[in-house]
């Protein structure tokens, strides 16, 4: 062939030509492979490979159609990827442009449900640690539902038959579609403005995975996490769980379970609250009872039986006193005597007679001041002695006496305080200061209460 009948292609038109006939052969196909060298920079589409034991094909996900997956792209997950193939002729390379994206042996709903809850679940915001109870008496329960569906009906019924007169706020929202996620965060938001809010219903009626994909939301999840008071999740049927469940403070079976639980039957506050004052009365009547008891035994102690005990006392210690001051007065006089033998004793050690009268100068000097303190100590003696004996004078039944007053008793030896206590012809024993005299009542005058200051 000459060089006149070469037909010579350039780079752009062979790879234009194949890239015509490309897309004309393949303008759909699904292909099964595992995705790997997976990057998303970030304009937000995917680039990644699909390969299996013998081949690769280049792959992209472009943003716009990677919003209807509804999982996480990973390597090393087999999947089965639909789209056209097509020619990127800046670098000569084929690649599949994928338009949808299942995975392989697992649903794509399923998948992305497992993804997200172990996405959450090591974010901690399943942890127990960070559920918070549910008020026992709330006064003002929002409900983030639909405004038309049957559980709305049963939360109302339910909460009217068993405490009714409570403050209930209707959040309404779609509860399924592409739009629901949206409405129920908004929903909570708005909600957590009600200064006096307490707990939130967040649910709906039973449905298929699909229907309460709502609440399998990130977004939802994250926004239930965040409220300020504990919320109920009471999705579905009781077989029925979504990741509301598990960030929820509470999970609910049912929507009709939800508000069994958030509030109390009446009867049985009522019973709750009548067994609460029967024990609160049992135990103050037995607290009563102890101090009861405790004040009858120090009614018996002799102190109280016995005044006189306290003045025998005192009596004891006086004698004690007087005692101690004696032998404190023997032992100071013998070491003035002890003193005196030693000045006496080194007065007669110096021979000289100027040393021996200096000597007696100072022995009598010593003297005087000896017997100045022996006489100032023994007088600060006797008035201490003094005062302590007049406290004990004003104490003693005795100087009652002297002062004019006499002591009335039975011959039984009770002290008589009220006309009350003897009969006419008792007799009595009258003691004076000095000696006692026998009686016998002759007549018996009550003083009138009414006239007593």
């Amino acid at each position: 062939m000459s060089e006149g009948e070469r037909r010579v292609f350039t780079v752009s038109e062979l790879t234009a030509r194949l890239k015509a006939a490309l897309e004309e052969a393949f303008p759909a196909v699904w292909v099964e492979g595992e995705i790997s060298n997976l990057r998303t920079p970030g304009s937000g589409h995917a680039y990644f490979t699909l390969k299996d034991e013998g081949a690769q094909l280049s792959a992209v996900l472009f943003r716009g159609r990677g919003r209807r997956v509804r999982f996480d792209l990973e390597d090393g997950m087999q999947v089965l990827a639909f789209g056209g193939l097509d020619v990127y002729a800046a670098r000569g390379q084929y690649q599949l442009v994928v338009e949808m994206m299942e995975p392989k042996g697992l649903g794509a709903l399923q998948l992305a449900f497992e993804q997200l809850k172990r996405k959450l679940g090591a974010e901690g915001l399943f942890d127990e640690g960070r559920k918070r109870p549910l008020p026992a008496f709330p006064r003002v329960i929002g409900v983030v539902t639909s405004p038309t569906g049957a559980a709305i009906r049963d939360i109302l019924n339910i909460i009217g038959r068993r405490f009714g007169d409570l403050r209930i706020l209707i959040a309404p929202v779609r509860v399924q579609g592409d739009e629901a996620p949206g409405e129920i965060v908004k929903a909570l938001e708005n909600l957590q403005t009600v200064p006096d809010l307490d707990v939130v219903i967040v649910g709906r009626g039973g449905g298929s995975i699909e229907d309460l994909w709502a609440f399998n939301d990130e977004v939802v999840a994250r926004a239930i996490a965040a409220c300020r008071v504990p919320v109920i999740s009471a999705v579905g049927h009781e077989t029925d769980f979504t990741i509301a469940d598990f960030v929820a403070d509470q999970r609910a079976p049912t929507p009709s379970a939800a508000a069994e639980l958030v509030v109390r039957e009446k009867l049985v506050v009522i019973e709750t609250l009548a067994d609460l004052y029967a024990r609160l009365k049992q135990a103050v009547t037995a607290e009563v009872a102890a101090y009861r008891e405790r004040v009858l035994f120090l009614s018996r102690r002799r102190v109280l039986t016995d005044p006189a005990r306290a003045l025998r006392d005192l009596h004891r210690r006086l004698d004690e006193l007087q005692g101690r001051l004696r032998l404190g007065l023997r032992s100071s006089q013998r070491q003035v005597r002890h003193r005196v033998a030693l000045a006496t004793g080194a007065l007669r050690s110096r021979s000289p007679l100027a040393r021996i009268a200096s000597g007696a100068a100072l022995l009598a000097q010593l003297r005087g001041r000896l017997a100045a303190s022996a006489a100032h100590a023994l007088k600060a003696s006797r008035s201490r002695f003094a005062e302590t004996v007049g406290r004990l004078e004003s104490l003693s039944p005795l100087g009652v006496l002297a002062r004019g007053y006499s002591l009335t008793r039975l011959p039984s030896g009770a002290v008589v305080r009220s006309a009350g206590q003897v009969a006419v012809g008792d007799p009595l024993e009258i003691l004076l200061y000095q000696g006692a005299l026998g009686a016998r009542v002759t007549d018996v005058k009550e003083r009138d209460e009414r006239h007593q200051v």
